[in-house]
């Protein structure tokens, strides 16, 4: 564990000496320019143990609307976009790590218990396409694939990423194909291809030539009858919407004049980015991020909405005002230990973004993994900002259990959203923790606290002194039981 810790620590101050370096020209650059220090090296791909299988065999609840505590493999994630399979594995896929560590290619990550529990599931290729590289080759090349999107269609999934350049929005935005999103099935293959868009772009405006996207942040919508459209952009001229068509999955012909220019701020640097657009009810709603991201602590993202009876808009705001001309009503921002919450996907309900952590004690302000189910409260989207930090409320009780018979440990906490267990177990006294195994579940009772419960089946011999505790955890921070003996006789 020690050495892991180092390798962290080391990876945490190249990461801050970035962020540090990039927070003094943030002002005079788009957040491409920064867009991709959301990670370092491949040897700190989670600030948390992994967690088993078996103990994600965890009884499923229904959430309640208001963010939901992940535990497990969470970062580093940035630009998460969110699937949920038809077997009901979740899927995040997220902007790959920098220096082209593990390829730096578009990372994978799972959940087999309704998304609370998380692990890293690998990378879509072990390097970037060639093609990408002779894209770029009048200059630097990209040092990682960022901001993807996943959607199926007719039992094709597609994958758009994007790659771009610092500083400046020559980028591009690029389609992977498969047929399955299991990486066990024999049929898994990320098949490449190519590209979609590509910026700067001409031919949007015959008003104004200049007028053009940074072809980054996909986001793909259908409208009402099926016909499907591309969200895309990032500060310049703001958000907009190309026709696409399938199954190539790429814009139809002559789409330049096609194309919509749906938000612009008219402001300074026009900090816009990340478009999403999901249907709910009769409105299209059209997610952005507003500020600026990638700067720790000092970030100032946050996801705001409007909403329009057609996908091409135009999108108004609670106030009425629309978000081609400045509009766009904030629905959440900073709170608590979560900074910066951005580059947001949704699927069904809910709602996935990253953030800077921090209550991350080992690398502050890392970038993780956000997820809030949706409240539509009188037709707008709405999120649970209330801040509430773990506390125990029942402490774990010493167990004693027969040899090849089942053991069960019981803890209860509080906190807002609701944190959710992570038991670990000490062979040493308390010196080191491990994660117990066995089966974990963490249910929200009726009188507002959360109960966890760890099953052991069966315990032996060799667990006989084994010392048990719950690390309680939500997006705030954490609580840990005092520890409980394991006995075990016969």
């Amino acid at each position: 564990m020690k050495s892991r810790l180092s390798r962290l620590w080391g990876a945490g101050l190249v990461g801050l000496t970035a962020l540090l370096s990039l927070s003094l020209t943030a002002s005079a650059l788009p957040p491409e320019a920064v867009k991709a220090v959301n990670a370092s090296p491949s040897s700190y791909q989670s600030t948390s143990a992994p967690i088993s299988r078996e103990t994600q065999r965890q009884s499923i609840q229904e959430d309640l609307p208001g963010g939901k505590s992940v535990v497990g493999e969470t970062s580093p994630i940035h630009d998460p976009a969110l699937i949920i399979d038809k077997d009901g594995t979740w899927y995040v896929y997220s902007t790959g790590l920098l220096n082209r560590e593990s390829g730096g290619t578009i990372q994978i990550w799972s959940s087999h218990d309704a998304g609370t529990s998380w692990q890293h599931a690998g990378f879509v290729w072990d390097r970037i396409p060639p093609w990408i590289d002779d894209h770029f080759a009048d200059g630097q090349l990209p040092d990682n694939l960022w901001a993807p999107e996943i959607v199926e269609n007719d039992g094709t999934y597609y994958l758009y990423y994007s790659a771009s350049r610092f500083g400046g929005n020559k980028s591009l935005t690029a389609l992977a194909t498969n047929t399955t999103l299991d990486p066990a099935d024999p049929d898994y293959e990320w098949v490449d291809k190519g590209l979609v868009v590509a910026s700067p772009v001409t031919g949007l405006d015959p008003n104004n030539p200049n007028k053009t996207f940074n072809a980054i942040d996909a986001g793909i919508v259908e409208d009402a009858g099926g016909t499907p459209y591309m969200a895309i952009g990032s500060f310049w001229y703001g958000i907009f919407l190309v026709p696409i068509e399938w199954p190539s999955g790429k814009p139809v012909a002559n789409w330049e004049s096609k194309t919509v220019n749906i938000a612009d701020r008219f402001m300074a640097g026009n900090p816009i980015e990340a478009p999403y657009i999901t249907k709910h009810g009769e409105y299209f709603y059209l997610f952005v991020s507003f500020g600026f991201c990638c700067q720790g602590a000092d970030s100032t993202y946050k996801v705001a909405v409007g909403r329009s009876t057609s996908v091409t808009g135009p999108y108004l705001d609670k106030d009425g005002k629309d978000m081609f001309g400045g509009g766009g009503s904030a629905v959440l921002d900073s709170h608590g230990a979560v900074t910066g919450p951005g580059g947001q996907s949704v699927f069904g309900d809910y709602l996935a973004f990253h953030y800077y952590d921090a209550s991350n004690q080992d690398i502050p302000y890392f970038p993780t993994l956000g997820i809030q189910k949706i409240a539509w409260v009188d037709g707008w989207p709405e999120f649970n900002q209330t801040v509430g930090l773990p506390a125990i409320t029942k402490q774990p009780r010493p167990v004693t259990g027969n040899s090849g018979k089942p053991a069960a440990f019981k803890a209860t906490a509080t906190g807002v959203p609701g944190p959710v267990a992570v038991w670990e177990s000490s062979s040493d006294n308390g010196v080191t923790w491990k994660p117990a195994g066995g089966k974990a579940g963490t249910k929200r009772t009726d009188e507002g606290t959360y109960v966890s419960i760890l099953d052991l089946m069966p315990v032996t011999g060799r667990q006989d002194g084994l010392l048990i505790r719950a690390v309680f955890q939500n997006a705030h921070g954490k609580a840990v039981t005092e520890p409980a003996r394991l006995t075990v006789t016969g």
